[in-house]
């Protein structure tokens, strides 16, 4: 074998031993979490109720209701302000929501194990099965543009990075993607979403229906199945971990990686 069909040939096998190796980890974590049994000694937690259920459902129905209303439309180019106005509105979300269980007499740090670990171990599993997960988005990404056979169009956030011509304009959209989005995002959709829907459903169909909004709210057809696998391991971490802060973590380490590789195109593959 010569040495240009060699290459190749091991970035295939490498490739296959990151796949195997991330769905082992998930498979396990997985496992885990089915075989866990609860402990009769402990605490009692106090868990969402009928008021959390009907706000967890004008929740979705308001995203779906946003993203029916673009649904015809073509991605829009995003502007600063329009950046700013989606910040705004993500902030008002999570600050009422939270209001809201304060107001239900919620212990959010316990009920969100804030601090049930600490940031090392925090920092290096949410580092560790953000890797594994990266072979599935990738998998995901590589079946959707073969069955879409067109060439991807960027999501807004992403092309208005890209095309971005200004300093301060990129720092705000690192700032908003590596801190707000990852808090905002993880706080509505894995700790609250996620949490109603598994009182209410059980794990499996809190995961599924939990990851399947947080990719439908993006709108984003191309990114709809990366997405929902990400949304997936998100939530598999927050129940194996017991603590938001390391989806948390996933995410703005997703987001970092994915703008740092965006920032420099002539280093990394796009």
């Amino acid at each position: 074998m010569t040495v240009d069909g060699l290459l190749p040939a091991l970035s295939a096998v490498t490739n296959a031993f990151f796949l195997v190796a991330g769905v082992y980890i998930y498979v396990s974590l997985v496992r885990q979490i089915a075989s866990r049994v609860s402990n009769p000694d402990a605490a009692p937690v106090r868990m969402f109720g009928w008021p959390e259920a009907i706000l967890a459902a004008f929740l979705a129905f308001f995203f779906l209701l946003t993203l029916a209303g673009g649904s015809s439309h073509d991605v829009p180019r995003m502007r600063t302000r329009d950046l700013i106005a989606s910040a705004v509105l993500t902030m008002g979300l999570l600050l009422a929501v939270a209001g809201f269980l304060r107001l239900r007499r919620f212990d959010l740090n316990s009920l969100g194990g804030f601090s049930k670990i600490g940031f090392f171990r925090t920092a290096v599993t949410g580092g560790v099965l953000m890797l594994a997960a990266y072979p599935l988005i990738f998998l995901a990404d590589v079946v959707t543009q073969r069955l879409l056979r067109s060439a991807p169009q960027k999501q807004a956030i992403v092309q208005m990075f890209s095309e971005s011509s200004t300093l301060e304009q990129r720092i705000l959209i690192i700032v908003l993607a590596v801190s707000l989005a990852p808090l905002a995002e993880e706080f509505i959709f894995r700790f609250f979403i996620y949490g109603v829907l598994r009182r209410y459903f059980g794990r499996v169909v809190g995961i599924l229906v939990s990851a399947l909004l947080f990719a439908a709210v993006h709108a984003h057809l191309p990114s709809f199945a990366p997405l929902f696998v990400l949304g997936s391991c998100f939530a598999i971490a927050y129940e194996w971990s017991g603590s938001i802060i390391v989806p948390m973590t996933m995410h703005a380490l997703f987001n970092a990686i994915t703008l740092t590789a965006l920032a420099f195109p002539e280093l990394i593959s796009q």
